[in-house]
């Protein structure tokens, strides 16, 4: 920033409001480079072009301002709803970013007669009644496989629920009760429903208190069948609570939220520990960006912490899914406190920033306490945050570091001429079908240093002659480079990865001459003898020497890293594609099959491959199938 625009903003600002707002700094190229609030306006922004010495971190920004924006609000909880949903849409570089990520799953019971448990994501049904959120899938996967062990709740679809005419495999292994053919009563199944809702919600003593009441009183009724179904559900309860070694709170904790952060060489992380119904369900790590500057100065952990919480908790004003509000438990632990603490005490309690408090209240229509010294389990469970923390951290930089090391030999190997790491962006594309059925080409991106997934696609291949992967390659380019002119420069890719010898590097070489593009890009990998990771050959197209970089190779690590991501995602497609595909032909030629017909028979039977495992008097049964049309069918699918 030069002396004259420095004095011009400095004079600028003495003509803002003394009023609540959000303000915003620009770079010379329009950039946005930071997004903040502000109770008073006028004396925030002055701050920043003030004599007095500033943090690193915030000088290097200032050095880049050339303007700003700001919006006034009537009250500062206004502004910092207005700053939050700004960040999230602008993702500034000098603001505290988080990934914006609230499609957490939830254990789902249903609100059918016979309600069904299941694990769920995104928006939530009001007939349906939810428990969570949880942090990830392995902890629902978890909840349901207890809640069927003990409870012996049905898991499968209402089609195949309704279309059952005897009990399925669960039942014979003790984790379904078998309503679907009536195996028990809608009260005995909704007895069980409601012993599971409140086993979620952490009232365990109550569930076998009731538990060991019925067993008794099936027992003096001498029915003593249920007494014992009952008697092992108890010991399969005690089993459960016992293995679950987080399980020692006591009932009535509830709901709480440990937040961690960690800072170890540069890099931070937060960790979101969760815990449900007293139930320790596991954490999430978070890895924050906009944190790095030249001198490695790092925010506060309270300016952290509370971003973390304005982004993570805080609905979009147009959020209308209406669940965000489910995640906020009534109690938030934190390792470090948000603001100073008075004297000290047993069990710490303390108010963060006063509009961040209300705003939090307000959206979960409860009060939101925050603990920042907290005692007995609580405190167990924050000491094994910070500890997650910290080994999520260690992981990050030794996967980051070796990451770099094998980018940084990729580029030498090749001779890029970049401006930083950062700058490389590497598009690969496999072919993937089954004798020349389904084909498919995926494109898998690498780009900051990283593995992009949400960048990837998948691409139908027709109009060729099956097996012919070569045109499949070149229809694949063609459809993904056709406008690459209009490609804005971060999208362009420094190298397309070919998976493929000397004929799909040269099926590379005529599009992209074609659409004149620098066949430099092109890099073909060639598979080693038995086509061992290290043996690979790479492929140029303009004339280069083929490179063998040998096994110890860290750019032929990266490039292999690639390949096989592309792989795993055309080969997936391509089996997805393949089965949906062979799932109708099949059906459909068996003279007699429609449409309706087809339908049931899936519904029936779960898919092709239950129809295809069942008898010839089971699939007369399905309504509208005789009994040489069951025949028929059997025939054609044997």
């Amino acid at each position: 920033m030069s002396n004259s625009l420095f004095e011009t903003l400095q004079q600028d600002v003495k003509r803002l409001p003394g009023l609540p707002g959000v303000y915003r700094f620009f770079d010379e190229a329009g950039n946005i480079l930071y997004v903040g609030k502000a109770r008073n306006l006028k004396k925030r922004v002055s701050s920043y072009f003030q004599s007095k010495q500033l943090s690193p971190r915030i000088a290097l920004m200032v050095g880049k301002i050339a303007r700003y924006e700001t919006t006034v609000t009537r009250t500062e909880t206004e502004a910092l709803i207005l700053e939050n949903n700004l960040i999230k849409e602008l993702a500034p570089p000098f603001n505290i970013l988080f990934r914006d990520d609230k499609s957490y799953p939830y254990v789902m019971l249903t609100g059918h007669q016979f309600p069904r448990l299941a694990s769920y994501r995104g928006k939530v049904d009001k007939r349906n009644h939810y428990f969570g959120p949880f942090p990830n899938s392995w902890a629902v996967r978890n909840s349901v496989q207890i809640l069927q062990k003990v409870f012996r709740l049905r898991t499968c679809e209402d089609s195949v629920f309704k279309n059952r005419s005897r009990p399925c495999l669960l039942h014979q292994i003790h984790r379904c009760s078998a309503p679907c053919v009536g195996r028990l009563s809608v009260e005995q199944y909704q007895q069980d429903v409601a012993q599971a809702t409140r086993f979620l919600e952490g009232d365990h003593s109550r569930v076998l208190s009731e538990l060991e009441k019925e067993m008794h009183a099936h027992s003096d009724a001498m029915d003593f069948e249920m007494a014992a179904v009952l008697r092992d559900r108890i010991a399969d309860l005690s089993s459960v609570l016992q293995q679950q070694a987080m399980d020692t709170v006591a009932d009535g904790e509830g709901d709480v939220d440990i937040i961690a952060v960690a800072l170890m060489e540069g890099m931070v992380c937060v960790n979101l520990a969760m815990v449900r119904g007293g139930r320790h369900l596991g954490d999430r790590a978070y890895f924050p960006k906009g944190l790095r500057t030249a001198s490695g100065e790092l925010p506060p952990p309270a300016e952290i912490l509370e971003a973390f919480i304005a982004q993570h908790y805080l609905q979009d004003a147009n959020d209308q899914e209406g669940s965000t509000a489910n995640l906020i438990p009534p109690v938030l632990v934190l390792n470090h406190s948000l603001h100073s603490v008075g004297d000290d005490v047993n069990e710490s309690t303390e108010a963060p920033p006063e509009d961040l408090h209300d705003l939090l209240n307000a959206q979960a229509g409860k009060k939101i306490t925050f603990l920042h010294q907290p005692q007995g389990q609580r405190r167990h469970w924050l000491a094994m945050a910070e500890g997650n923390a910290k080994i999520a951290l260690t992981k990050r930089l030794v996967e980051t570091g070796g990451q770099l090391a094998r980018a940084r030999a990729l580029v030498d190997v090749l001779g890029l001429d970049l401006e930083g790491l950062e700058h490389l962006r590497i598009e690969c594309f496999d072919i993937s079908h089954t004798s020349g059925e389904a084909t498919q080409a995926s494109c898998v991106v690498y780009a900051k240093n990283a593995m992009q997934s949400g960048e990837y696609r998948r691409f139908n291949i027709n109009d060729i002659t099956p097996g012919d992967d070569y045109a499949a390659m070149r229809q694949v380019l063609q459809r993904r480079y056709a406008n690459f002119q209009e490609l804005p420069p971060e999208k362009m890719p420094q190298v397309i990865l070919i998976d493929g010898g000397k004929g799909q590097v040269e099926m590379a070489r005529q599009v992209l001459s074609e659409f004149g593009m620098d066949i430099g890009l092109i890099v073909g990998v060639a598979k080693g003898e038995g086509r061992k990771v290290g043996l690979e050959t790479l492929i140029f197209a303009d004339g280069r020497e083929p490179l063998e970089l040998g096994i110890d190779s860290a750019a032929l690590l990266l490039v292999a890293q690639i390949r096989d991501e592309a792989h795993r995602f055309a080969i997936t497609g391509m089996r997805a594609k393949r089965a949906k595909a062979r799932t109708v032909s099949r059906l459909e030629e068996i003279e007699g099959i429609g449409a309706k017909r087809r339908q049931k028979l899936l519904a029936r039977f779960g898919g092709l491959k239950g129809v295809a495992n069942a008898s010839i008097e089971e699939i007369a049964s399905v309504e509208g199938v005789s009994l040489t049309l069951a025949e028929q069918i059997y025939r054609q699918l044997h």
